[in-house]
Order: C-alpha cells, then structure tokens, then sequence
C-alpha cells in the first residue's frame, strides 16, 4: 500500500514557503438535483416495472358482448448500488514534520472533492451514453431512441427530430415541444406531457438564452413574438452541466414521473484509522448509489449535428 511519505512532501518540511495551492478550488457545483429524482434504498439493487393500461375503449353494438383488455407488466429497470471509494495513507514521520497542515485539508476537502466529482461524473453517463446502443435500458434499447418497444403502440421515440441529430434551434426546439406533448403510453394513448426544463452543456448556454429568455423572435428583424416564451412552454428554463460531453447534445426534460433517477444506498462515510505496525494514519472515504432511468419518456434528446 503506498503511503505519502516526506520525499512525496519535500517542499512542505521547511519554513519559507509562500503558499500550497491546488487545494482553495471551489466545492463541486451539484448538477444532478435537476436531472434526477433521488430517492434512498435499503437494498443491494432497486427494481422499478412497467405496467401498462388498457387501449382505448371501442363502440359496443346494441346486442353485442362487451369486448375485453388485458394489462400487463412491460419492462423492469433495475438500479444495482455501486460502492464508490477512495483512500490516502501517510506515514508517521510526515505527519510529525509537515508544517502546513497539509493532511487536515486533504482528509476534509481532498477526498469530499474526489467523491463529489464521482458522483457528479456517474450522473452524466447516464446522457453522455444516452445514445450509445451498448447502454441498453431495461426496454433493451438507449435512453434516447426511435425504437422503444411498447406493448400495443409500437416501436416509439424520444428524438428530437427525425433521427435526433439537429442542434438547438428555435425550430428543433418547437419540434421537440411538439413531439413532447404528444407523447403516447405503451396502448398509444396520449400521457398529457409538458416540457419542464432544457439540459445542456455550456457551449450552448448562450442559445438557450436567447431562445428562452427573449420576447421576440431571435435572429429576426420583424416583430413577431417569441412563441416558446410567450406561451412559457419551458417553465423551468435551461440548465448547464458541465460534465456533458457532447456540445451539440440538448435534452428536454419532461414532467412524466419515474424517470432518471438516482438511488443512495450508503451515504457518504469517512474513516481514520492508525496501522499499528507501520504507524501511517489512513483515511478512507465511501457511500454507495445508482443512477438510471425508468420512464424514457421522462427526456427527449438531441445529439446535434
């Protein structure tokens, strides 16, 4: 097990210096509360299952026998605890002769840092491999798809566009508002969804602005309304995560329940233990969670051009 030593901390063993720095960085942003639901759990995974309803009801001729529906269970998504972890060692020695303190800050802000930005980075996969077939959800098929299976609509879609490649536009986003509110359930009937919020990543803050936030048409000289503002069709406006790696990708969150959600098993647990042989001290930060998504209609996507 390597430790951290006085040669790994030379400098910091003789008076003179001016200032440690790397570790007066900011707290991690926390990007994750408008993305996810959280919720806590008690068990080593969470399973949540689709239920589908009845069709639409049809005409009963005078006479004639009622017809008969059936629901039914669809998919299963599951979310499986991850343990998240990390540790530091330093030895006797460089505890006694370290003269700036240096160890305090690495256990309190070094290692809430380090699994802060764990958590933060997990989140975001969940989009950033939102269009990647090798992450299947529990329908078998990305996040952001044309082809969700359902159990009577047929293979459905939350892209943005005809094959979710179109950057943010205000005519990609009326087109996204428009496939958002007329969202079907697995009987292909219309789920009454609103778009809440856009998610993006910040090269495309500035369009969202001006998009969102003008009363008239952007990128116009009449005077004609901005339609999406006029009619507060994005209610809760545009939020930045700085962790999507796609510059192109925008994603419209919609207010269907149980869908991204973010599962904490363990909460965050910190540890210092001495080792009696060695004399090094140990310091050791865990908790467990899970993120995924349940409800794909939750989210529709775009990954730019």
């Amino acid at each position: 097990m390597a430790a951290i030593n006085r040669a790994s901390i030379a400098k910091q063993l003789v008076p003179g210096l001016n200032a440690i720095f790397g570790m007066e960085y900011g707290e991690v942003v926390d990007e994750l509360t408008p993305l996810f639901e959280m919720e806590n759990s008690d068990r080593a995974f969470e399973e949540e299952v689709l239920f589908t309803g009845f069709g639409s009801a049809p005409v009963k001729n005078e006479g004639a026998a009622v017809q008969y529906d059936t629901a039914q269970d669809s998919y299963t998504a599951r979310y499986t605890a991850e343990t998240i972890a990390l540790a530091f060692s330093v030895t006797e020695e460089a505890m006694e002769d370290n003269l700036y303190d240096t160890f305090s800050k690495l256990r309190a802000r070094g290692l809430a840092r380090a699994m802060a930005n764990t958590k933060q980075v997990k989140g975001a996969d969940v989009f950033n491999q939102g269009f990647n077939v090798l992450y299947g959800g529990g329908d078998g098929v990305p996040l952001f798809s044309a082809a969700h299976p359902t159990i009577g609509g047929g293979n459905q879609s939350n892209l943005i566009a005809t094959n979710g490649t179109t950057d943010l536009s205000e005519a990609s986003l009326e087109s996204g508002l428009v496939s958002v509110q007329t969202a079907k359930d697995d009987r292909n009937i219309l789920i009454g969804t609103n778009a809440l919020s856009i998610h993006i990543a910040p090269h495309n803050q500035f369009a969202a602005a001006r998009l969102l936030d003008s009363p008239y048409r952007p990128g116009t000289a009449d005077n004609d309304i901005n339609a999406i503002n006029h009619g507060g069709l994005v209610p809760n406006g545009y939020f930045v995560n700085k962790r999507f790696s796609d510059a192109d990708a925008w994603f419209l969150k919609t207010d269907c329940p149980n869908a991204t959600k973010m599962f904490n098993r363990t909460p965050l647990q910190t540890q210092m233990l001495p080792d009696f042989d060695t004399g090094n001290l140990r310091y050791k930060a865990r908790e467990r969670y899970s993120f995924g998504w349940s409800d794909w209609r939750g989210y529709f996507g775009s990954q730019g051009s």
